[in-house]
């Protein structure tokens, strides 16, 4: 997957949308009546949580912007399989529509940000983008925030089901740490994600292509961040023909929103640059 991302945007999309989740995911899907109770579904459980714990970490110590923005394709695409080997498939199909949506959109805004950086996608040379291109930057941020799962936008509803679930099931405690961490770490690097791209200073390392934005890809940028906001309610209404009874006690019920809290800020603590800096984004 990262060598992938390394070829250019097209390929890198087209990678993301055929390769990835229709073949592996989807087929899965499909299939998973001929799978149900094989030794596979729970070596697959491991290796798919494994896979979203690594692509976690790992997008954390990465430079590239459409790097990052796959490995956390990669942690999500872990938590679909991871889902679908512990024997809910409805609840993976629902997190990959969810997960379609504001992943598209955010695959949109880092294409207008490395088309106006003139083609560069180390985030290190970016700084202070939501000064220039503010539109873009808010579908950036609406985007990153969903695919955190803050509550009531689209990615809550498929990642917080599916973690409820995971809580109810009499799982062992290291696939239980390995969904929390990973939640955790997906706040963690959008978090660093913002600061190096929002917060940061312009810092003059690259000749910005400083134009007004793209008014093309506006319009269906705006259209998929409309998804992102609505899609995760519609869709669990519609898609669901029983809906999920989950009887939690209340420090459990709320441990997504710890486990978010506590990415938010250990992400602000790792990326804590210059936040009394003279950025018109803060002022």
């Amino acid at each position: 997957l990262p060598a992938a991302m390394a070829a250019p945007t097209p390929v890198s999309a087209l990678v993301h949308s055929s390769t990835l989740v229709t073949a592996g995911v989807y087929l899965l899907i499909r299939f998973n009546m001929m799978l149900v109770d094989m030794i596979f579904f729970k070596f697959l459980l491991l290796l798919s949580g494994l896979t979203m714990f690594m692509a976690g970490i790992s997008a954390n110590y990465e430079f590239d912007l459409k790097k990052i923005i796959a490995l956390s394709t990669l942690s999500q695409l872990g938590l679909m399989m991871s889902i679908l080997s512990m024997g809910m498939p409805d609840l993976a199909f629902f997190h990959l529509l969810t997960h379609a949506m504001f992943k598209a959109l955010l695959f949109m805004c880092a294409g207008v940000v490395i088309h106006m950086m003139s083609d560069i996608q180390d985030i290190r040379y970016m700084g202070g983008i939501s000064f220039y291109i503010p539109l873009t930057s808010l579908c950036l941020n609406i985007s990153n925030l969903a695919l955190c799962g803050i509550p009531f936008l689209a990615g809550f509803y498929s990642k917080d089901l599916i973690l409820e679930m995971v809580s109810m099931s009499n799982l062992n405690l290291m696939i239980f740490f390995l969904y929390y961490f990973s939640t955790g770490l997906t706040m963690f690097y959008t978090i660093r994600l913002l600061f190096y791209l929002m917060v940061n200073d312009y810092n003059l390392m690259v000749v910005y292509n400083l134009y007004e934005e793209d008014y093309v890809m506006l319009k269906s940028m705006f259209m998929l961040l409309f998804m992102s906001l609505i899609v995760g309610s519609f869709l669990s209404w519609m898609i669901f023909n029983y809906p999920y009874m989950i009887y939690l006690p209340i420090s459990m019920k709320m441990m997504v929103i710890y486990v978010m809290l506590m990415g938010l800020f250990s992400g602000y603590l790792i990326s804590n640059m210059k936040i009394y800096s003279i950025n018109k984004f803060l002022m």
